[in-house]
């Protein structure tokens, strides 16, 4: 069974789940899953988890995000976005410049405390909040910690605002547009989303969904996936001797805490290293147990 990672350019109109059900459907292949969820008016890279490749998603779901969005100031809607209500309205001076947005930019960047909407498929009480949200009800959120690396004004034209954002794992920027909105005195939802890169994955070099379902019904589905020893190239290594690379294969993660102890436990700061037995060659990742940061997890690709 083919494995690997498969970048895809999701298109506005389609969950998440969409995507992975047209792979599915398309390959055969019932091991589909995606890295971290784009919304379904947001289009631009999902990457998706093929095969034994799905056990790495976590790996890859910790990677930060870059996008491009265009915020609609004067306005909030129950959604964040131009599919919902409009729930407040504010009008916008002509005279908004350049430099007004500019100044609230910064209180937005670096760590920061970010409440989910209620219009996201995180569960509370085993359900989706979006579900909750159609039937009406609105429930606490607890805030979570969110991390903007950089936070780009690109265009201020009348009363709509372009930015470009690179933020970590979980962070909501229909949420983030509606507070720079909100600290402007005008309110803001998002208007379009594009997500245009996943770590080192670009919305350029991402397969159109309708072009990959073509070939993969073609058979061609390998050529499309990045190898998964390939795809972590990304994370900081750890080499192996040839005796510790044999011990790994004999004993798998037995051998874990012999490795370990030989690269100084105290200096391994990363939650996932790969371990290498040259810098090409990637033979296993260790990731720390969310349970217990002193424990870690053996994933062979």
């Amino acid at each position: 069974m083919p494995d690997g990672i498969l970048s895809v350019d999701k298109p506005r109109g389609m969950t998440s789940h969409d995507a992975v059900e047209i792979v599915r459907r398309a390959s055969g292949i019932r091991a589909v899953g995606h890295t971290g969820t784009l919304d379904p008016e947001a289009n631009g890279v999902l990457l998706l988890c093929l095969g034994r490749a799905t056990k790495f998603a976590k790996v890859f779901e910790m990677l930060e995000k870059t996008y491009w969005v265009v915020l609609q100031l004067g306005a909030c809607t129950d959604t964040q976005d131009a599919a919902g209500k409009v729930v407040r309205i504010r009008t916008v001076p002509a005279s908004l410049s350049h430099g007004e947005v500019e100044s609230v930019l910064p209180q937005f960047t670096g760590c920061l405390k970010q409440t989910p909407p209620m219009y996201s498929a995180l569960k509370q009480g085993g359900q989706r909040l979006y579900r909750l949200a159609r039937q009406g009800y609105t429930v606490d959120r607890p805030a979570r910690d969110i991390f903007v690396r950089r936070l780009q004004l690109l265009e201020v034209r009348g009363t709509k605002v372009t930015l470009a954002v690179t933020c970590s794992k979980g962070t909501y920027v229909r949420t983030l547009g509606e507070d720079i909105g909100l600290a402007l005195g005008y309110g803001a939802y998002v208007t379009h989303l594009q997500r245009c890169r996943v770590g080192a994955y670009a919305l350029r070099n991402a397969y159109s969904l309708t072009g990959v379902g073509r070939h993969i019904r073609g058979q061609a589905l390998n050529s499309f996936l990045i190898p998964t020893a390939q795809a972590v190239a990304f994370l900081p290594s750890l080499s192996l001797s040839a005796q510790q690379f044999g011990d790994l294969q004999k004993q798998r993660g037995a051998v874990l805490p012999a490795i370990l102890s030989e690269a100084c436990p105290g200096r391994l700061s990363s939650p996932q290293y790969r371990l290498c037995t040259s810098p090409d060659n990637t033979v296993a990742v260790i990731q720390r147990r969310t349970s217990d940061s002193a424990k870690w997890k053996l994933l062979i690709p």
